[in-house]
This record gives structure tokens, C-alpha cells and sequence, in this order.
């Protein structure tokens, strides 16, 4: 009876440490309905999935180890021990790649492997990848970027805008320096009335309620500059611009497990809101890295890359978003930031598309390094983290 029972023991702690082993060896799923439904309602994790060998899957991305492929894989799984502990505040997933391999994935509180992800305004750098397909496939051209985004937009009526509208570029713009000033109350008006800002029409009230445009106006100002951008790729694409970011951009890379919903203008929203998975944001950051190619074909000019995510603008170190000691020189290109994040007495570059709450993808090719991370806390050092618990796990390995 007593060999009965121990062996009776023995089978369950087999099955209890299969079991366990299962759920070790696969990442975190969300279900139709959490995809679908607010990503305030999906639960926390009870415990943080963290794979130092994430799995091959039909997603073309290449996958390595943490330690053999590159990385001390003490200080990264240290430092994500502490993720998952909350003492960074509320991450989502945590992944790394390497010379063009992931070798890093993990998932916390509302995480989720197949989850599409809130990205805020990393929403941005993907509205400015769609306008770079747009100029490989010769709807725009790399001149066109220093035209007047009135002059692509034929419902609106140039002679009814304030004065200096004309020197709106699709470069101003993209830097965040359309020079627009709306007051919130005509902002709320907007809202009240919202036949004012549908399709092209939204433009031609835009610049007709503004200040004039002038070179006092026309500086950085973070802003709704994306709308104008957005409303670009719409009248220069064959059919609508979600069908073009759905063909054209998303679909060539194989995302297909997003959301980028319609604004009130009925464009795509081009600032905030899209949603991706974590995954499907190292394929973004994989895109720029490569110089616009992805899986051998080249989806954006080499030049609009390189022009979009370097420092064209220097923004000040009075205000770095979710710096810290070691994160100066923060600068701006099409939508994409940039800043020096220093190590030891050496700086590294990086620029990076950045979403408010925590989503990013950071590239420093220095490395050949890419960070890539979602959460859903604006109390974080994000970009001070990188600088001090990732790369020395990269420049010290």
C-alpha cells in the first residue's frame, strides 16, 4: 500500500512539473475577446513569462540565445527580476535583439504575446514609415517633402487660409514645426461641430482659424502635426490611406494582428492609438535598422530612413522624455527621437520611436542593439534604464 501511494506521488509531481514546464515554454496569450475588447480590462499576469531563448515562429524573425548570441545574460535577467518585481513601475513586455537576431522576450501584468499593444504616440514613427512607402513607390518624391502640404490637398481653397499657410512643408510638419496655433477653445468647437474637420476640410479650417504662419511660429511645438501628414498620404495614395497602411506597409512585413482605428476626419489616427504586438514592434524597429528593407525588399527609401530617425533638430536636455542622468542631446527627426545615452565615459546614439506610458522601439546601432518595450506607467526612466541596465550588459560582455 505504501509503494502504491509513493508511486501514486511520484506520477503527480511528474504531471504538476509537466505542467509547469508547459506553461514555461509558452509565452502568454491574450483571448479573442481581451484582444478585442479594452486593454483596462485585461488581467494582470500572476507571474512574468521571461524566455533568455525566445522560439522561432512563422514571423520571420530571426531568434538567438541571451549570452551566446550576444548580451550578459546575469545583468539582463537581473535587471528583468526587477521588472517583474514592479520596481520600475508597470512594463508590459521587455525584448532585446542582437545582430539581427531576438535573443530576449518577456511579458508582464497586462502583456500578452499576441496582444496588440496600445503604442500612444509611437503611432507617430509608424505615420511617418507609411509616408516613406509612400516615396518608394513614386507617389511622393524626396523633393516633395520641402513642397506645401496645401499643394497636395486639392479641396482646400487657398485663398481663404491666414497668411503664411503656404510655408507648411511636409518637412515642418514632420519636425513638429507646422507653426498652427488653435486655441483649445476652437478645439472644442471642432469637436461640437464635426463636419468642420472631415477629410481635406479639416485642413482648410485648421488655416483659416489659425495665428498666421510665420518663422516665430514655425518651431518645435509638439503637436497634432501628424493629422496634416496623414492627410498627405490620403490624397497622393491610390484609394484611402488605411488601405494603403494596410497593403502597402503593415501587410508587407505580416502584421496583420493590429488595430489603427479612424479619426473623427475619417483618416487613420496618425498620432496615437494604433495598436501592435511586442513582436510586431521589433519588425518596425527591424525595418529602420535595415534601412528601410525588410526580409530582402525595400519597402522605404534608404534616404527618407536615414533622414527620418536622425537628429534633425536638437531638442534641449531641459526636458528629456524619460531620461535621466546618463540621457542628453535629445533630438527629433520625422517623428522619431533621438538622444546620447552615455556608458562608462562613452555616449552611444540612439534614436527610437517613443509612445507616451512606456511603448518603444529603440535602436543603437553602435551595438547593434534594439530595445524594444510596452507598459502602462508615465512615471518611468525608460530611456535612463537603457543607458544604464542594458548597454553595459552589451558593451561589458
Amino acid at each position: 500500500m505504501k509503494n502504491k501511494t509513493g508511486l501514486l506521488l511520484i506520477l503527480l509531481l511528474i504531471v504538476i512539473h509537466k505542467s509547469f514546464a508547459q506553461q514555461k515554454d509558452h509565452a502568454p496569450e491574450a483571448t479573442a475577446a481581451q484582444i478585442e475588447g479594452s486593454f483596462r480590462d485585461i488581467p494582470y499576469l500572476e507571474n512574468a513569462f521571461i524566455d533568455a531563448t525566445p522560439k522561432a515562429k512563422k514571423d520571420k524573425i530571426p531568434v538567438g540565445k541571451l549570452g551566446v548570441d550576444g548580451g550578459n545574460k546575469k545583468m539582463i535577467l537581473t535587471l528583468t527580476k526587477e521588472i517583474a518585481d514592479s520596481l520600475y513601475g508597470r512594463y508590459d513586455s521587455f525584448l532585446i535583439a542582437h545582430k539581427g537576431k531576438l535573443i530576449f522576450e518577456s511579458y508582464y501584468n497586462r502583456g500578452r504575446i499576441n496582444l496588440p499593444h496600445p503604442q500612444a504616440s509611437a503611432t507617430k514613427g509608424y505615420t511617418s514609415l507609411a509616408l516613406g512607402r509612400a516615396i518608394q513607390l513614386g507617389h511622393l518624391t524626396m523633393e516633395d517633402l520641402h513642397k506645401p502640404i496645401i499643394s497636395f490637398l486639392k479641396d482646400v481653397d487657398a485663398t481663404k487660409l491666414v497668411m503664411g499657410a503656404e510655408k507648411i512643408t511636409l518637412h515642418k510638419a514632420l519636425t513638429m514645426r507646422s507653426g498652427i496655433r488653435l486655441t483649445d477653445e476652437q478645439r472644442e468647437t471642432f469637436d461640437k461641430n464635426p463636419d468642420m474637420i472631415k477629410g481635406q476640410q479639416q485642413v482648410q479650417t485648421w488655416l483659416s482659424l489659425s495665428t498666421p504662419i510665420t518663422s516665430a511660429t514655425q518651431t518645435f511645438k509638439y503637436s497634432r502635426d501628424a493629422t496634416l501628414v496623414m492627410q498627405v498620404i490620403d490624397a497622393v495614395v491610390p484609394g484611402s490611406a488605411k488601405d494603403f497602411i494596410q497593403k502597402e506597409l503593415l501587410n508587407k512585413m505580416g502584421i496583420t494582428n493590429y488595430g489603427w482605428p479612424t479619426a473623427d476626419n475619417g483618416l487613420p489616427q496618425s498620432g496615437s492609438r494604433a495598436r501592435i504586438t511586442s513582436r510586431d514592434m521589433v519588425k518596425i524597429g527591424t525595418l529602420a535598422k535595415n534601412k528601410g528593407k525588410w526580409n530582402g525588399e525595400q519597402l522605404i527609401p534608404e534616404a527618407y530612413i536615414k533622414k527620418a530617425t536622425s537628429r534633425i533638430l536638437y531638442t534641449g536636455d531641459e526636458e528629456v522624455h524619460y531620461g535621466g542622468k546618463d540621457v542628453s542631446r535629445q533630438g527629433y527627426g520625422y517623428f522619431w527621437w533621438s538622444a546620447n545615452l552615455k556608458c562608462g565615459d562613452k555616449s552611444y546614439f540612439a534614436r527610437s520611436a517613443q509612445g507616451g506610458y512606456g511603448q518603444f522601439v529603440v535602436l543603437i546601432d553602435e551595438l547593434d542593439l534594439m530595445v524594444v518595450h510596452t507598459a502602462h506607467d508615465n512615471d518611468t526612466n525608460y530611456m535612463q534604464i537603457i543607458a544604464e541596465r542594458v548597454l553595459p550588459a552589451f558593451i561589458n560582455e
